[in-house]
């Protein structure tokens, strides 16, 4: 039996637990033989653990989900459904299509559109040909979706009707974009000849049964090719594109798999077998596919597994309760917020919600709390939270069921393949178990690099460990817990935000002298920005006015949510550097 201890109070743990540590769980489930076996390849000379049985690109996931799963349904959003092979039939349409207008491995395709059944079509469309898919913000400005289009020179972009008004006076600035397709687009008349309906192509969901049933595309990919650009906020304000290959999203299928046999292992248990005849499960995505965590830790294990995904126009949580009800949902969440916001509703006792079975998050600071309501509130739900970021293809830690009970601050050990380590801020030197420095993670889901910026690339990774800014402990048996972020950032419900960029437009209004953007608590979201200025002498603005002004130049959700006027220049230390650790007490109270 492990040693392990019980760090939770007020967590009793089931006779027996754990009945062996996480090492030797995950010694035994990765073991020669076993679905979760691991290999060892030379990844861009760097010798890497991998998951042996896992699809080699997408090509293989889409073509096994179409033979083991083809009847059932895929998607469902309002009145759409897609089945698997209707899906696949779409998938194949879409990449036809690019093909036909000159789409070459490696050329960049954008998708920009909210949570729609032809989001995971064009995305699997594009990637079958080789195609580098570019997953933009959908919330982003026009101004900043211009600045993801060029910075990734991005060919053939596929957009929703609400996109596409957004960018139209945007599509002269961006050189290399030759095509656009628009989903659900109402009116009569495109706004550019470069414009097309994607209607045209595969027609509407509940008819993508009567597309041809064709092959795919012979197009040569490999699990190392570049797969995906997505876009991650930096410090420097413009957001920098993370390369990513199929081995790396791809490889949150194992991962997501290990973790919960993990959790058996660790109670005693045989995990139990895959059975195709069980019940379909059905997951409600409530965060985006543009995340990491939808399109990767979601979307890619759903199709493996052959699950069902119901989709929503936005979060609204009576309209998911009521989705939960109707489509006998075994797993919600996404970020801490729409867990909280499930509990505290009102109306939660109107609705048969005992089909959940986990309800888990990452992304956003959670309250210890959390987890004891979760269980007390859906008594067949296991709590889960993890840690991952974009440079990591989503999970790389893990922590859920007991484990997570009995550790509620922590993020979890690292999936079996993965590595994490302690370091000092110097990057010099591992610290040893809970001392607090930066957490740097290893593992094959760790992308190649930043897009067009080698400086940025050399900087955050290293020898096949990226870097990752956030401040963190280990305790002995490898449990992470992170204390703070080393990059000035705050995290709106799962929303990375980094304050310099919010910073460099307030300090664009011509009546603002200093700023500084600092977490106001949230009790859902984590956080939410707040901003400090001074103004310049004799000028004059109102909060009003510079949210306004913020919400003309960035996404909503960048916005600061309070102004506050500082009456002199902004305390700092002898370096210059604005003290938040000051500024941060004015906002110090949850709202």
């Amino acid at each position: 039996m492990s040693s392990t201890a019980t760090t939770n109070p007020n967590f009793t743990p089931p006779p027996g637990w754990p009945a062996m540590s996480i090492q030797q769980a995950h010694a035994m489930l990765t073991a020669p033989g076993t679905p979760l076996e691991m290999d060892e390849v030379v990844i861009r000379g760097i010798k890497t653990r991998v998951w042996k049985n896992l699809p080699p690109t997408l090509r293989e996931l889409l073509a096994a989900a179409r033979a083991a799963h083809g009847k059932k349904e895929f998607l469902v959003y309002e009145d759409d459904r897609a089945t698997y092979e209707s899906f696949y039939r779409a998938a194949i349409a879409i990449a036809n299509e690019l093909l036909k207008q000159g789409v070459k491995k490696g050329d960049r395709v954008a998708l920009i559109m909210r949570n729609l059944p032809e989001w995971p079509a064009i995305f699997y469309g594009a990637e079958i040909i080789g195609a580098i898919v570019t997953p933009l913000n959908a919330w982003w400005t026009g101004p900043e979706l211009e600045y993801g289009l060029v910075d990734s020179g991005t060919k053939v972009a596929f957009v929703d009707a609400e996109r596409l008004e957004r960018i139209s006076e945007h599509l002269v600035n961006c050189p290399d974009l030759k095509r656009v397709y628009v989903s659900r687009f109402e009116d009569d008349d495109l706004p550019s000849p470069i414009v097309h309906r994607l209607e045209d192509v595969i027609g509407k969901v509940n008819d993508w049964m009567k597309l041809p049933d064709a092959p795919l595309p012979d197009v040569a990919v490999g699990p190392d090719d570049d797969a995906t650009i997505l876009y991650t906020s930096g410090t420097t304000g413009k957001p920098k594109g993370a390369l990513g290959t199929h081995r790396n999203m791809l490889s949150n299928i194992m991962a997501a798999a290990s973790v919960a046999a993990r959790n058996f292992l660790r109670r005693g248990e045989t995990p139990p077998a895959a059975n195709p005849d069980d019940p379909q499960r059905t997951t409600l995505l409530s965060v985006p596919f543009f995340h990491a965590t939808g399109c990767f830790a979601v979307m890619n294990p759903t199709i493996a597994g052959g699950a069902k995904i119901v989709l929503m126009r936005k979060w609204e949580p009576e309209l998911a309760m009521q989705l939960i009800e109707r489509e006998k949902i075994n797993s919600a969440g996404g970020v801490p917020t729409i867990a909280w916001q499930l509990i505290e509703h009102p109306n939660r006792h109107k609705y048969d919600l005992s089909s959940l079975e986990s309800v888990a998050y990452g992304g956003a600071p959670s309250a210890p709390e959390l987890v004891k309501k979760i269980v007390e509130t859906f008594p067949k739900s296991a709590a889960g939270n993890g840690w991952g970021m974009t440079e990591t293809s989503a999970t790389h830690t893990s922590n859920s069921a007991e484990d997570y009970q009995n550790r509620p601050t922590s993020c979890g050990p690292a999936v079996a393949v993965c590595d994490i380590k302690i370091m000092d801020i110097e990057g010099k030197t591992e610290l040893p178990p809970g001392e607090v420095g930066e957490l740097w993670a290893r593992g094959p889901n760790i992308v190649k690099g930043y897009w067009n910026k080698p400086e940025a690339t050399a900087a955050t990774f290293v020898d096949g460990w990226v870097r990752t800014g956030d401040l963190a402990r280990m305790d002995e048996e490898g449990f992470c817990y992170i204390i703070d972020r080393a990059k000035d950032m705050l995290i709106r419900g799962g929303e990375n935000i980094y304050c310099v960029e919010v910073e460099n437009v307030l300090y664009e209004h011509p009546a603002v002298m200093d700023a500084a953007i600092v977490p106001v608590p949230h009790k859902t979201l984590g956080e939410e920005p707040g901003a400090v200025v001074h103004l310049k002498q004799g000028m004059h603005t109102s909060e009003d006015e510079l949210r306004q002004f913020v919400s003309g130049k960035l996404a909503a959700f960048k916005v600061p949510v309070k102004v506050v006027f500082w009456p002199e220049t902004l305390p700092r230390n002898a370096n210059g550097k604005i003290l938040k650790t000051e500024l941060k007490k004015i906002f110090a109270e949850p709202q």
